[in-house]
């Protein structure tokens, strides 16, 4: 018996999951697996874990990279209703894994609830923006939070503090968790003028980043007391190539992607980059894009 065996109705094979990614660009992975309900997902989960089946969660793939031979395991996408579900009591609100997070929080302002104004510009599901803090300069998904409910690679079903989701920049204690919802609380305002800072920030990063452009969003995360942006354009990387990826002439921090590009031409960019910034300034830079590179059979990703 198969170990999704009763769910071949939720599993595809052989999915072009690179496509379904921001950068547009990678490989197919061995299985997608696109729950109903909870309970399928959990059984799913620990069959996947007890045979050793390498397992991946795709939100909106805004940071995430699939090498160009593809992901030999199962990535679970939470696309269902059943994952998108929004319970609102006052300034509370519990949100499910899969809801859009840019248009929630877009609408959580017009509704006069503020605090997701920061949110304008970052292609996410709610579950991403959980499990790497999502934000930017205006501010970070956190902030919101006041704790989540995950489901342990056991198939149990636990809720989490904020304390102890280990929040900080760009990172969370998520590990082999998969995100089910987040409870958030916001503050009541004025409609108008929360929306306002949204559409604010939104321009702000039409202006400042190539967000209709094929990329990760930011590549690496910013060093302490310094910005990642900032140390590759004095490196004089702005314009750089490799193949058809070139480091963005906007904002030094992306890898955009032509059509016709392939993974392996950004990841040669990226270590083009690491390594002159390395050279010049003495600072290894951390990437914030999730490389998701081919693993061998018996393995666990």
């Amino acid at each position: 018996m198969s170990w999704w065996s009763g769910f071949q109705d939720q599993i595809t094979h052989d999915a072009p999951v690179g496509k379904q990614t921001w950068f547009r660009l990678g490989g197919r992975a061995k299985y997608l697996f696109q729950p109903h309900s909870v309970e399928s997902l959990a059984a799913v989960v620990t069959r996947a874990r007890q045979e050793d089946v390498p397992l991946k969660v795709l939100g909106r793939g805004a940071n995430v990279l699939v090498s160009d031979d593809g992901f030999d395991g199962v990535v679970v996408r939470l696309d269902h209703p059943e994952f998108k579900q929004v319970q609102r009591r006052g300034e509370v609100l519990k949100v499910g894994a899969g809801v859009d997070l840019m248009p929630f929080a877009r609408g959580c302002c017009s509704e006069g609830l503020s605090g997701l104004e920061c949110m304008a510009g970052i292609p996410a599901t709610i579950g991403g923006a959980v499990r790497m803090n999502a934000g930017g300069r205006f501010g970070d998904f956190a902030d919101c939070v006041e704790g989540i409910t995950v489901l342990r690679p056991d198939g149990e079903i636990e809720r989490w503090s904020k304390e102890r989701c280990g929040f900080s920049y760009r990172h969370s204690d998520i590990e082999d968790e998969v995100v089910l919802s987040a409870t958030l609380r916001l503050t009541p305002d004025d409609p108008r003028r929360v929306l306002e800072a949204f559409d604010s920030h939104f321009v702000e990063k039409q202006r400042t980043q190539p967000i209709a452009a094929h990329s990760a969003g930011c590549i690496f995360k910013n060093p302490p007391n310094g910005a990642a942006g900032a140390l590759i354009d004095r490196a004089g990387l702005k314009g750089a190539r490799s193949g058809l990826a070139e480091v963005s002439r906007q904002h030094a921090n992306f890898i955009v992607a032509e059509r016709g590009a392939t993974a392996s031409d950004v990841l040669r960019l990226i270590d083009l980059v690491r390594e002159r910034v390395e050279r010049i300034f003495a600072i290894v830079l951390e990437l914030e894009v999730d490389i998701w590179h081919r693993v061998r059979e018996g393995t666990f990703a």
